[in-house]
């Protein structure tokens, strides 16, 4: 950190006009030596007002010492700017990912009476959730940084370095249950079969996961009869059935959406099953669409925690030269 000193020059004692008293009274002052000492005193101080670096403003006649200068640099500007911009942006995109649970929620009619019970197992409360974090998040970041704030910084500072932490253990832990995290994926989407009519959310991603990994069931299309509209014990047409996305081809003519494609279909055996429907289940169609991603996704992994890190890393930085500053100023 650079710094600037002036050294006032100090009188030496051999300087120093005679003012002592001559031998034939050492104890008794001389009469005009009071105003001599006045005037040499004047003297010191106006030439260290002349030019001392404060204006006259230092309380010491003798020692004149510069205060210290801190400036920001243009990185520090760079990093507080660059800094506040990448927090709004994720702050409008947590405004924009709460903006969807709560309208997805609403919609659905999540908080009456009948559905409240329920709404815990909603996925709309994941993105409720994962957007008031970021816009609660981002926003400390972004207003720290334009207002210069350090402690919506170091609140900032805290919860991303917390938030890294978790992620490594997420990492750790799922690396290591591998075996447990297959089990609760089986179930989760057994659950999201049963509520397969009853819920639209749990719908579309089930039948996003099976149009796109071309799979039906959880292990293979009979996992279907667990859905009481799809069970063959059901009074109504779609008993002993399969949704369309479990269809090969659930287009008439290439343009037409058949809905009832997989009408029967578990009534059939797997030979003739197959040329109608997909056969294989969903978790095995996961388990390789993750060992061909595998590059893809730990990329992604590092991408993200790298980003991270290097917000963590800039708000210390900023933290750091902010604190310099007002100490200096």
């Amino acid at each position: 950190m650079r710094r600037y000193f002036m050294i006032k020059r100090i009188p030496l004692p051999w300087s120093r006009r005679d003012n002592t008293q001559n031998e034939s009274s050492p104890l008794i002052p001389k009469a005009n030596s009071g105003k001599e000492d006045a005037e040499e005193l004047s003297n010191v101080t106006t030439e260290f007002h002349q030019e001392g670096p404060n204006n006259g403003q230092d309380d010491s006649p003798v020692f004149g010492t510069m205060q210290p200068l801190y400036r920001y640099s243009l990185m520090d500007y760079f990093l507080k700017y660059f800094l506040f911009l990448c927090n709004l942006v994720f702050t409008v995109l947590g405004l924009v990912v709460l903006g969807l649970g709560m309208w997805g929620l609403i919609t659905k009619e999540s908080f009456a009476q009948e559905k409240i019970g329920s709404i815990g197992t909603d996925p709309m409360l994941i993105l409720v959730t994962l957007g008031f974090v970021l816009t609660l998040l981002c926003l400390s970041g972004c207003v720290g940084a334009l207002r210069e704030n350090c402690t919506l910084l170091k609140l900032f500072s805290a919860a991303v370095l917390a938030l890294i932490t978790a992620q490594v253990l997420a990492a750790i832990m799922a690396y290591s249950l591998q075996d447990q995290i297959g089990v609760y994926l089986r179930s989760g989407m057994l659950v999201a079969m049963v509520r397969y009519q009853d819920d639209l959310d749990l719908r579309f991603i089930t039948d996003e996961i099976q149009s796109n990994l071309q799979c039906c069931g959880a292990d293979n299309y009979h996992d279907w009869e667990i859905n009481i509209y799809y069970n063959c014990s059901a009074p109504g047409v779609l008993a002993c059935g399969v949704p369309a996305t479990c269809c090969v081809d659930p287009l008439e003519n290439g343009t037409v959406w058949n809905s009832q494609c997989g009408l029967g279909a578990q009534q059939l055996d797997e030979f003739s099953a197959q040329s109608v429907i997909f056969l294989g289940g969903c978790l095995g169609g996961i388990s390789r669409w993750i060992e061909q991603h595998e590059g893809l996704i730990g990329t992604v992994a590092i991408v993200v925690l790298g980003s991270q890190i290097l917000a963590l890393f800039i708000t210390t930085r900023l933290l750091e030269s902010i604190q310099w500053h007002k100490y200096y100023i």
